[in-house]
């Protein structure tokens, strides 16, 4: 009996030394498992209160610039966006229709690395009866601003985020060189001029992306690397059926950007109803929309912005 006991005893002495020695010799790895996992968090965009902002922005009616409520607007953005740095670029564009003033409004949230990255979209609808621009305008209007309530609610680590709301990417009439894109066009020669273009990483253009049966395109105007980044980003958060199942080029808030070498991605989802049927006409209407489709867009946009970081 006293020879059992004492084999026992030698057992578990074995054990607790093997242990002992286990977690001394191994406590860096350990540590590292513990602080790797918040890294590893994929960053989600909260799409019902993303959905509520649309619903608010399609509720002030049609748009256009140079409307009353083109201007309540305006307001609205910058009250969702106080205590945040915001720059409003006011300038006075030619149109067909004669000169109108309009106002880009960028949004910056500063990061540890030197560098800009740009996510933007156009704040303004087409000039049409009856039209509100729920997708177009008014979807992705809402998607930033809850982009916004991300980037301020955790410190950057990455490049610094500059959201840019434009205006007047709609023309007055017919689209052409000079009758489109007035915001995108304005601000970008300002940037070249001033040294900015040089500092930005890459582009990502939101146009489109409130569609119920959303099916982002490829864009053959865009820049092939960062478009093949947001395909990655895509598969990466589990939404790879929505991305890229037919390709397209489409002339937009990018091209300007694009023309002085900066790297471009559209996200847009050009196909909006039976042959594109909704499109610029009274049918774009929220009831087309829906709450996941602005999670995939956002959450494909942050893990884009956390691809960038990582280059």
């Amino acid at each position: 009996m006293a020879d059992c006991c004492l084999f026992l005893a030698i057992i578990v002495i074995a054990i607790a030394t093997f242990f002992a020695v286990g977690f001394a010799t191994h406590p860096a790895r350990t540590t590292a498992q513990k602080t790797a996992t918040p890294a590893e968090t994929k960053l989600h965009v909260n799409a019902q209160r993303a959905f509520e902002y649309v619903k608010e922005v399609v509720a002030m009616g049609p748009r256009p610039v140079g409307s009353a409520a083109h201007k309540r607007l305006e307001a609205y953005i910058h009250t969702k966006l106080k205590g945040d740095t915001v720059e409003d670029d006011k300038f006075t564009a030619d149109t067909p229709d004669g000169r109108f003033e309009m106002t880009n409004i960028i949004a910056k949230y500063p990061g540890t690395k030197d560098g800009i990255i740009v996510i933007a979209s156009h704040y303004d609808t087409k000039i049409l009866k009856n039209f509100v621009g729920a997708n177009d305008g008014g979807s992705t209007t809402g998607l930033l601003l809850e982009l916004a309530n991300e980037l301020r609610s955790k410190k950057r680590t990455g490049y610094s985020i500059w959201l840019v709301w434009f205006d007047g990417e709609e023309a007055f009439h017919d689209w052409t060189d000079t009758d489109s894109i007035y915001g995108s066009r304005h601000l970008a020669a300002k940037w070249q001029a001033d040294g900015t273009l040089q500092k930005i990483k890459g582009l990502l253009l939101a146009d489109m992306l409130g569609d119920a049966d959303l099916h982002v395109e490829r864009d053959s105007d865009s820049t092939e690397w960062l478009e093949d980044l947001v395909g990655e980003a895509a598969a990466n958060t589990g939404n790879k059926s929505h991305f890229y199942q037919r390709q397209n080029g489409v002339t937009d808030d990018h091209i300007p950007f694009m023309k002085f070498g900066v790297p471009c991605a559209d996200l847009i989802d050009f196909d909006f109803g039976p042959n594109n049927s909704y499109w610029h006409t009274s049918k774009d209407t929220v009831d087309k929309l829906s709450a996941k489709s602005l999670q995939i867009s956002g959450d494909v946009i942050l893990e884009s912005v956390r691809l960038l970081d990582a280059r």
